[in-house]
């Protein structure tokens, strides 16, 4: 989980992150209700602004008025030149002179404002599922009526966090994936309250930047998918019509969130759009055993020894993983504060370095756990990624002190080594599909 930051704008508290620290700043204005925190949770959602992140310096901000931002009176929730002026405090925030836009549905319309009234700040400018307003006209067809707005707010805050009916609407490709929809509705949630997601539905119906698009001077990328049923991909055309150096992309799929659906085509037309470069259609993907650490009560530990002792420990303690990762062969990723990510080549080598590592732990004073998972994983340079690094890092929350718990996969696996293992039942990992079997290493 990324730092979140808080900075101010006016007399409201904005929390942002920044993520990566490539050569370019990419700021993204989302569209409707978000939690910045709660984003990190979907697997779909964290691989993408993971993969946005691999290609330039990620900044993310809840706006005013939703998620981790203060709560403010309603006229201010869709106040447009209030939402650029939050975007700069961000910026401003996180040291960013200039940056590319990256704006999603209303965020969409956000930022070409933005590019049209501060060109001196904005570098490039990239729309996915956004428009040029929101009320329909005789010459603006697509947009819906005010009615079927009012409509739509009254059942929204009627149905709120319904995740299979706003799964439907806006990520059709998901709506059936029950860990997916689970996630939804808890994202919503703490995303805005009921009255808050209808007042924002109710207050972007008025947006209109129709007048600022020939002011548009950035490089601008429009991705529009062709079945969206939020945002027609004629209104696409329309702004590419409008912006005087625009490139429309249409990419097939109905889905409005853009992390859903055919995610890396349009992933590969940012890339290429922000770096020149088109990377791979795909990241390197193997077979490993994923393992992860942690010192039990780390916390509380932490605060009864001080930071010059606890620092002390932990080095001694990494120390000590180094060792048996060594003898083991495996590889270590990434220290995770109180603990370790490492991969092996098989899921033996792994459970004998967890079972080993608890001896040398003992004079320390301290207890760790450990969880085990084999699965394909990504590989991103240095670091992995992958439902197989979620699925370890949820078994090792579930495990007591000096305890090693492996999933169904693992022990089948390992069958045939007279390893032995105790049926601890079957769990619901948060953000992985399906219920999954967990044993403890005898």
């Amino acid at each position: 989980m990324p730092k979140t930051r808080y900075t101010k704008s006016g007399d409201a508290n904005l929390a942002y992150q920044v993520v990566g620290d490539g050569p370019i700043d990419l700021l993204y204005l989302a569209g409707w209700v978000t939690n910045i925190e709660a984003m990190w949770e979907d697997p779909g959602y964290e691989r993408f602004l993971n993969r946005l992140a691999s290609i330039a310096r990620l900044i993310m901000y809840d706006k005013r008025g939703v998620g981790l931002s203060d709560p403010v009176p309603p006229e201010q929730l869709t106040d447009q030149a209030l939402r650029i002026r939050d975007a700069q405090a961000v910026m401003d925030a996180a040291d960013s002179e200039k940056a590319t836009l990256f704006g999603h549905s209303e965020g969409g319309a956000t930022s070409l404002q933005f590019a049209a009234d501060y060109p001196e700040r904005v570098d490039r400018v990239i729309v996915t599922g956004g428009f040029a307003k929101r009320l329909w006209s005789a010459d603006y067809p697509w947009a819906p009526t005010l009615e079927r707005r009012q409509a739509d707010a009254a059942r929204m805050e009627e149905t709120w966090a319904n995740p299979r009916e706003v799964a439907e609407f806006y990520a059709p490709s998901r709506a059936g994936d029950e860990a997916f929809t689970t996630w939804l509705a808890h994202y919503l949630r703490m995303s805005a309250s009921p009255g808050t997601a209808a007042a924002l539905h109710m207050g972007n119906s008025y947006i209109d930047v129709t007048s600022k698009l020939a002011k548009v001077q950035a490089p601008t990328l429009l991705l529009f998918r062709t079945n969206d049923a939020d945002v027609n991909v004629e209104e696409g055309r329309y702004l590419a019509s409008r912006i005087p150096n625009a490139k429309f992309v249409e990419l097939s799929g109905a889905d409005h969130f853009f992390w859903a659906g055919n995610a890396e085509t349009m992933l590969q037309e940012i890339e290429e759009f922000v770096t020149g470069q088109r990377g791979s259609a795909e990241p390197e993907r193997v077979v490993a055993t994923v393992l992860f650490t942690d010192i039990v009560g780390s916390t509380e530990l932490a605060a009864s020894l001080g930071d010059a002792a606890w620092r002390d420990l932990l080095h001694r303690h990494d120390e000590a993983i180094r060792a048996e990762l060594t003898k083991w062969r495996g590889r270590e990723v990434k220290t995770t504060g109180d603990g370790v990510l490492a991969t092996f080549d098989s899921p033996t080598q792994a459970i004998r370095f967890a079972k080993a590592l608890l001896a040398p732990m003992q004079p320390l004073g301290i207890k760790v756990r450990c969880g085990i998972h084999t699965g394909e994983i990504e590989m991103r340079g240095d670091d992995v990624a992958g439902l197989a690094v979620h699925i370890a890092a949820r078994v090792a929350g579930l495990a007591g002190p000096s305890e090693v718990l492996v999933s169904r996969t693992v022990r089948d696996l390992v069958a045939g080594t007279g390893m032995e293992f105790e049926d601890r039942g079957a769990y619901a990992l948060k953000g992985v599909p399906d219920e999954w079997e967990i044993y403890a290493v005898a």
